[in-house]
C-alpha cells in the first residue's frame, strides 16, 4: 500500500502537488513548494488560534478541546483529579501506568528523600521583587534548577518525542517533581 498523499491543484498556476500525509496531517513546511514563481516564498499555513495545528505528538497527553477531553496516558483527567494524588499522577506520567500500592509507597519515600534544595535556589528565590508574580517565579526557578542539577538537562532535549525522564534519576526529583509534591511536606534547603 502506497503512503497516503493529499493532491492539491493550485488554481493560480494550474500546477498540482502531492503532499505526503503523516498520521493524517500535512506538514506545514511541505506547503512551501506551492509557489506562483521562483521569487515566491511559497504557501504558509495560517492558524491564528492553533485551532487546527498539531505542534507535537504525545504519548502522554490527549486533548480534544471541542469535546472537553483531556487524558493522561489514557486516563480521563476527571478520574485522576478525583481519585489520585499528585504523586500518583507524576508516577503515571513518567512510567506509563498508575503505581501499585508498593510502587507508590516506594515512590513517595523516594520523592521525600529528595525534597532538599540547594542553598543557591533559596538565594535565587530571594532575588525576586516582593510583588513578583508567582508563576514567573516558579518558571524561572524550575529553569534555574537545571543549572544546579545538570543531569536533568537531558529531559526534553530530544524535541517533542522526548517523554522519558533524564537518565540521572536524582535530577528529575530535584528539577520539579518535588516542588508541589505533597501538601505539608516541607521543602528543605541544603548548603551543599
Amino acid at each position: 500500500m502506497a503512503d497516503p498523499v493529499l493532491k492539491i491543484e493550485d488554481q493560480r498556476t494550474k500546477a498540482s502537488y502531492e503532499l505526503p500525509l503523516f498520521k493524517g496531517a500535512v506538514r506545514a513546511a511541505d506547503l512551501r513548494q506551492i509557489k506562483t514563481g521562483p521569487e515566491d516564498f511559497g504557501v504558509v499555513s495560517y492558524d491564528p488560534a492553533f485551532l487546527n495545528t498539531a505542534a507535537c505528538q504525545s504519548s502522554i497527553t490527549y486533548i480534544d478541546g471541542d469535546k472537553g477531553i483531556l487524558r493522561y496516558r489514557g486516563y480521563p483527567i476527571e478520574q485522576l483529579a478525583e481519585k489520585c494524588t499528585f504523586l500518583e499522577v507524576a508516577y503515571l506520567i513518567l512510567h506509563g501506568e498508575l503505581p501499585t500500592e508498593v510502587q507508590l509507597e516506594n515512590w513517595v519515600k523516594d520523592i521525600k528523600a529528595h525534597t532538599m534544595l540547594h542553598e543557591k535556589t533559596k538565594n535565587f528565590l530571594e532575588s525576586f521583587n516582593h510583588d513578583a508574580h508567582p508563576m514567573g517565579m516558579f518558571i524561572s526557578t524550575v529553569a534555574a534548577l537545571s543549572t544546579i542539577y545538570p543531569g536533568a538537562q537531558g529531559a526534553g532535549s530530544g524535541g517533542a518525542q522526548a517523554a522519558d525522564p533524564p537518565a540521572d534519576r536524582e535530577s528529575y526529583h530535584h528539577c520539579g517533581l518535588h516542588l508541589p509534591a505533597q501538601p505539608g511536606v516541607p521543602v528543605r534547603v541544603s548548603r551543599q
